[in-house]
């Protein structure tokens, strides 16, 4: 009986090979593709804000926003996972991707605030600029923190609060 030779089996390795990374690829999702998928979801989530405002659907502008902070949350957690570990191209796009949505929810805040100002909602502006400055703490957040700043002190100028503070 003729031995198979050292070729033939190679060639079977190289093929089993083959289909077992291809099938590897096809069932594991890349990370630039989560990334491309996870950054137009933001783009999405941005667009259908400012849709929803022009259109005057306040309610569904805000809920589109808290879209994209609880994407922001779940990005913070899978980075915060990951500190410690070496740095990789798909750990950085996750990083970029949260300042990204960090960005963008804080632009929308201040967006809202500017809306609620213009349809002279002065209660509502003071406290979208409120919610912005108390809850974007980071470093990163800082300029979005003193526009929300520099607006309520505008705001408050223009149109002092009606409400008297008890002494």
């Amino acid at each position: 009986m003729a031995r198979p030779s050292f070729a033939a089996y190679r060639s079977i390795l190289l093929v089993a090979t083959c289909l077992i990374l291809a099938n590897c690829a096809h069932e594991t999702p890349q990370p630039r593709e989560t990334y491309q998928e996870r950054a137009k979801l933001i783009k999405d989530h941005a667009d259908s804000f400012y849709g929803n405002l022009k259109m005057n659907r306040v309610e569904s502008a805000i809920q589109d926003n808290r879209k994209i902070e609880a994407m922001a949350l779940q990005m913070g957690d899978t980075v915060r996972k990951r500190t410690g570990q070496p740095s990789t191209p798909a750990a950085e796009q996750e990083l970029a991707l949260l300042n990204t949505a960090n960005a963008t929810a804080a632009t929308n805040w201040l967006a809202l605030g500017q809306y609620y100002t213009i349809k002279r909602q002065y209660p509502q502006a003071r406290a979208t600029y409120r919610r912005l400055i108390d809850s974007y703490t980071n470093s990163l957040d800082r300029p979005y923190r003193e526009q929300a700043l520099r607006a309520l002190k505008d705001l408050d100028s223009r149109h002092p609060s009606t409400t008297t503070a008890n002494p």
